[in-house]
């Protein structure tokens, strides 16, 4: 795509447009189980979404690094990336509150939906594997299996070391702009979706500035990596990717007894281990819970219906 082209026909009110869209992938992005990468594939910026991350490579950190920043910026499709960085920056600014409410008051329910959301999209996505052969079904088996013991090992409270914030923004970005996988649902594993949902809701910008910082890298480096394996091992890289997201249900089932807990910093006792459990009845509760995981899992296979509808034919990420 030029970009250069394209910035020069594009009105104030394109670039509205494009901010609006960026809401919605904001939107998606806050919440795990959908995937910001699918509202930009439904919206019709996705292709230039991807055009806009190649465009951070080698010359144009050179040029950065040696403040040119005239030649760096020359075709470089910072307007589009403002407007729509924008957008999803609002949309997290806005919901995040809402979101720290909700789980510190009905953490059941809403992870009965995020649970609904991230089941659908392991329904969805397995669509993406043109051909599933022997090497897929082992990949998406080892996957599964891999992350369904990573995360029974990995205790609910995990480090928030400036390190692991850095590695968390960096994991998490390459998931964000896959179609199908969200971004917000690797926080869930790593256990860092609540704290940086709190730093949003606290303005406690200096993690945030820390994750975007990871986010960056992960933006230049190991979205590439992902590019390349989708590009070389399609079918086997999105198997395993699925495989990923089944074995990592285990984190968010909606029900759980605490094994163990500890002591944070502020004197509040919190869980460390928890094993999963069934509900004890089926009281109002928990159907309550249960009608949010259907409506949950209704909303990620709506948008992939609709997906499907704009591009009828497959293309690889």
């Amino acid at each position: 795509m030029d970009h250069v082209a394209a910035r020069s026909k594009r009105t104030f009110r394109d670039y509205l447009s494009i901010s609006a869209r960026g809401f919605c992938m904001g939107v998606a992005d806050v919440v795990p189980g959908v995937s910001g990468g699918t509202m930009a594939f439904i919206l019709g910026v996705y292709e230039e979404l991807l055009d806009a991350v190649h465009s951070v490579n080698g010359r144009f950190l050179g040029l950065l690094f040696r403040l040119r920043l005239r030649e760096a910026v020359d075709g470089f499709p910072y307007p589009f990336l403002i407007a729509l960085v924008g957008g999803i920056m609002a949309a997290i600014f806005s919901l995040a509150q809402f979101f720290a409410w909700a789980l510190a008051h009905h953490p059941v329910q809403v992870w009965a939906f995020f649970f609904g959301l991230v089941l659908a999209s392991i329904i969805a996505v397995r669509g993406k594997v043109s051909a599933w052969t022997a090497t897929e079904v082992l990949a998406l088996l080892l996957a599964a299996a891999a992350a369904f013991v990573l995360v029974g090992a990995v205790p609910v409270e995990t480090t928030s070391a400036a390190w692991f914030v850095f590695l968390s923004g960096a994991i998490a970005i390459c998931a964000m702009i896959l179609p199908g996988i969200s971004g917000s649902f690797i926080l869930v594993i790593l256990g860092k979706y609540e704290y940086m949902l709190n730093a949003v809701v606290q303005r406690d910008f200096l993690p945030i500035l820390i994750f975007g910082c990871g986010g960056i890298l992960g933006l230049v480096f190991f979205a590439r990596v992902l590019r390349w394996l989708l590009r070389r091992f399609h079918d086997a890289t999105v198997a395993a990717l699925i495989g990923l997201m089944a074995g990592s249900l285990r984190k968010i089932w909606p029900w759980k007894e605490t094994v163990e807990t500890f002591t944070d910093r502020q004197g509040v006792i919190k869980p460390l281990i928890e094993q999963n459990v069934l509900p004890a009845s089926l009281s109002e509760d928990v159907l309550l819970a249960i009608t949010l995981g259907i409506a949950g899992c209704a909303i990620v296979l709506v948008i992939e219906h609709l997906a499907t509808r704009r591009s009828p034919e497959k293309t690889e990420d």
